[in-house]
């Protein structure tokens, strides 16, 4: 039975220090919103091709190609949490950014 390879993000353990905030990357390093922007990208590529798989198999399974019915089922249950898991950071990250819009200066 293949493994569900673990969210790159949650795999790695995450650190903050006053140094190098969260992440262990620097603050003043200048390609730090870039390097967010693609990892942000990566993932959607990831939920996406999810998504196809699960999309896939199930054409197979409905058509009778599909010999191993629980490989539909678990793919379904892979893209399935990870949409979720995106709907959840979408919707906090709109909550920080309207909670900062909020600020007074």
């Amino acid at each position: 039975m293949p493994l569900i390879p673990p969210v790159g993000a949650v795999a790695r353990p995450v650190t903050a220090t006053p140094a190098t905030g969260v992440g262990g990357a620097a603050a003043s390093q200048p390609n730090g919103g870039a390097a967010f922007g693609d990892a942000v990208g990566k993932a959607l590529e990831d939920l996406e091709a999810t998504q196809t798989k699960a999309d896939s198999l199930a054409r197979d399974a409905a058509t009778g190609r599909l010999q191993n019915i629980e490989e539909y089922l678990m793919a379904a249950s892979e893209a399935q949490l990870a949409t979720q898991l995106t709907v959840a950071v979408r919707n906090k990250a709109v909550e920080a950014f309207n909670e900062i819009m909020r600020m007074q200066i």
